[in-house]
């Protein structure tokens, strides 16, 4: 008998969206449970304690919906503070290791880029895990700073000047170094995919976490014996930090689907 219980999700803000859509697309019979912690966004910016903080916090309050697995999708906290998934009573999903070993199989030339926030290019996991893998890779990294600021701002378009130049001048480096593979260690970056690649060219490889991370799902779902045998559509919810209505534009967008008032909540994580 299948388990009917929700796959639970959280990010910062709105870049997990990027995870679920590559989730649903894998699993479209099962129940999501998002939350996004834009009351409290960015967590690049933050230090270790209050990214664990902010994390266990988020972990609560999806349990408390009584998940069957936990997904953070956020490479700030996959980067920064995996130890405080240490104790959860589900399985546990990070997005930095599944998309590193997608990076070193895509690379031809093993010079690989690393975008990400401040706090996950400060931690040097990409890094790590990349050489521990590949140990001749060139690994060049740059904290992307105002991608995350761009997105939720819902300023992602490849045609817009001010996107493109930002772009480049993150990016800049990995060009001058030839790099032929990218990761974008944030979830919020995908949305940024089509500006990268006018930047990049077409001929480099860009690694959507979501993706990866979507794959390691189904693998644990099979493991653990947690997946749905039901036949019908997955329910989606959806819950916020802060206002609902700005959280359910940008959304519908990124996701490919309306958000209607009912789907999406905001609710006090404080203390949680």
């Amino acid at each position: 008998m299948g388990d009917q219980r929700a796959i639970g999700i959280f990010d910062s803000g709105l870049g997990g969206l990027t995870v679920v859509k590559e989730i649903v697309k894998l699993l479209p019979q099962e129940d999501i449970v998002y939350f996004g912690d834009t009351g409290r966004v960015p967590y690049g910016t933050r230090s270790r304690e209050t990214i664990c903080k902010y994390a266990r916090e988020d972990e609560r309050f999806l349990l408390q919906k009584d998940v069957k697995l936990i997904v953070a999708a956020c490479g700030t906290v996959s980067s920064v503070a995996v130890d405080a998934a240490e104790g959860l009573p589900v399985p546990f999903v990070e997005v930095v290791s599944h998309s590193v070993s997608a990076a070193v199989k895509a690379t031809k030339n093993k010079k690989i880029g690393v975008l990400g926030t401040a706090a996950t290019i400060r931690s040097g996991a990409h890094r790590r895990q990349i050489l521990e893998q590949l140990p001749d890779a060139t690994v060049v990294e740059n904290s992307a700073t105002l991608f995350v600021p761009l997105v939720e701002e819902g300023w992602f378009s490849a045609d817009d000047p001010v996107v493109l130049e930002t772009v480049r001048r993150y990016l800049q480096p990995m060009i001058d170094a030839q790099v032929d593979t990218v990761i974008l260690g944030c979830t919020h970056f995908p949305v940024l995919s089509e500006a990268i690649h006018r930047v990049m060219g077409e001929a480099v490889t860009l690694i959507n976490m979501g993706t990866a991370t979507a794959l390691a799902v189904v693998e644990r779902l099979a493991k653990f014996g947690l997946a749905t045998d039901r036949k019908e559509t997955g329910i989606h919810r959806f819950y916020v930090s802060d206002k609902a209505a700005s959280f359910r534009k940008i959304a519908s967008v990124l996701l490919g689907e309306d958000l209607c008032d009912g789907r999406v909540e905001q609710v006090d994580i404080n203390g949680i």
